[in-house]
């Protein structure tokens, strides 16, 4: 614990929905809600407009759809939302050294760590300086909370929300901690509060009087010591600015069962290729190939396979994943299908085979005697089946499109043959609607545009 409230957390407020109303000024003042669109899609982020209606993230579509009907529902623009993240990001790293991101749209800052804060006064002003910039930038808001712990200063941007900076005194945290719910604390999901509750534990204050006998007796020793501790507002967690990843994912949750096996091996064999892109992005391989499988019957079967070094070779994870998924019964349907790669390393075994192959001399060719690698494209080894183009799928809510006559602006919706386009861009006022075909060749997918203008400070969202 810190005698001066230098942690900073900032969390970006509605943060998917905010920057597509940010983009599409006919969204501005009402609820959008972001998320798969499908019957078995989930809310990732609801403005603040739908959560009046009771709409919030990890909510089933479908319910969201009852509670709002009249709401925008967009799909999620990943790469979007990661554009203005690294904005933000480079704003925290202008503050101090240690930024521990959590999210793209959250992180802890180390403002002593970075020089910029050491009181009470200076926190205040470096919290305040960053929302100004963070706005003048992305064009959207933040909220700010200032402690001398990272539990405590991710409470006070909760509190915060939307658009406002909280700081908590430090010397306050059991008078602030102890009316509040036990869900409040790191470590207290659905079940733990539950199980809390059972035992009569509702508060934080029911926490710190129970003691940390009886929370080791009922949570074990490491989670009831840490607990009990928090409980008293003690977290000496430090910022830590390098998490290594232990793995990288995907995974698809399909409207409809699958049952065809020839389908469920195009979908892993596609799933396998975009790993290895998030592998290859993050400058990793790896060693183990993880294959998820959830049944018709929600029973999810997960299955891995050991390789003898890393590797980011696409043909090589997804014939991995194509061995795993022979060994996994899906008779009666597939609902989720996921892959994975985990035993991250920063090199690949094929980056050793050649390293070593350099050092003797060795420059066979692929006609080589020796069992040389010969050279056939992996197109030709396991041929890539060709993506359906359904209209649906090519012109989803929400994303980018442009007209060679009208030009830049985004699908409302399509079907039927046709798509219905809203022209606008972020600094024009609401546009117009019009409809085409869906083959029209003057419509073609658009990119993002910036959010804010050419101001100093203000780089293009691409």
């Amino acid at each position: 614990m810190r005698a001066a409230p230098t942690i900073l957390h900032l969390d970006m407020d509605a943060f998917f929905a905010a920057a597509e109303q940010a983009a599409k000024p006919s969204l501005r003042g009402k609820p959008v809600v972001v998320g798969g669109l499908g019957p078995r899609g989930v809310v990732a982020t609801a403005s603040y407009e739908a959560r009046r209606f009771g709409v919030h993230s990890a909510m089933p579509m479908a319910q969201a759809r009852r509670l709002a009907p009249n709401a925008a529902y967009l799909v999620p623009r990943f790469g979007f939302y990661r554009s203005i993240s690294e904005q933000v990001m480079e704003l925290l790293g202008r503050l101090s050294p240690l930024v521990e991101p959590l999210s793209l749209d959250e992180a802890f800052v180390d403002l002593e760590a970075g020089g910029v804060a050491d009181d009470r006064a200076s926190a205040l002003e470096a919290g305040e300086r960053l929302r100004r910039d963070i706005l003048a930038t992305t064009g959207l808001t933040g909220s700010v909370g200032l402690a001398g712990s990272k539990m405590l200063a991710k409470i006070a941007s909760e509190e915060a929300k939307p658009d406002g900076l909280v700081l908590i005194e430090p010397g306050t945290e059991r008078e602030l901690l102890g009316p509040k719910s036990v869900r409040i604390l790191p470590g207290v999901g659905p079940a733990t509060g539950e199980h809390l509750r059972r035992a009569g534990m509702t508060t934080v204050s029911d926490l710190v009087e129970a003691g940390e006998d009886e929370l080791v007796r009922l949570l074990g020793r490491a989670h009831g010591a840490s607990l009990y501790r928090m409980a008293q507002g003690y977290d000496d967690r430090p910022v830590v600015a390098e998490r290594d990843a232990k793995s990288v994912s995907v995974e698809d949750t399909f409207d409809v069962d699958l049952h065809d096996r020839v389908r469920i091996r195009i979908e892993v064999e596609r799933l396998a290729e975009r790993c290895v892109g998030r592998l290859r992005a993050s400058g990793h391989s790896g060693r183990t190939i993880v294959l998820k499988v959830r049944r018709f019957d929600f029973s999810t079967l997960t299955r891995s396979e050991t390789l003898r070094g890393p590797t980011d070779d696409p043909l090589v994870v997804r014939e991995a994943a194509g061995r795993l998924l022979e060994g996994v019964d899906t008779t009666g349907g597939v609902r989720l299908l996921g892959v994975g790669v985990s035993g991250l390393a920063d090199y690949t075994q094929e980056d050793l085979f050649a390293q070593a192959a350099e050092l003797a001399g060795e420059a066979a060719g692929p006609e080589a005697p020796g069992g040389g690698v010969e050279d056939v494209p992996a197109a030709a080894a396991a041929p890539e089946p060709e993506e359906p183009q359904a209209a649906e799928r090519r012109w989803a809510p929400g994303n980018d499109v442009r007209h060679a006559v009208y030009g830049a602006g985004w699908v409302q919706g399509s079907g039927v043959g046709r798509v219905t386009v809203r022209f606008e861009e972020p600094q024009s006022p609401p546009g117009r609607v019009r409809t085409f075909l869906v083959d029209d060749p003057e419509l073609e997918p658009g990119e993002p545009l910036p959010l804010v203008g050419d101001a100093e400070g203000g780089a293009a969202v691409a």
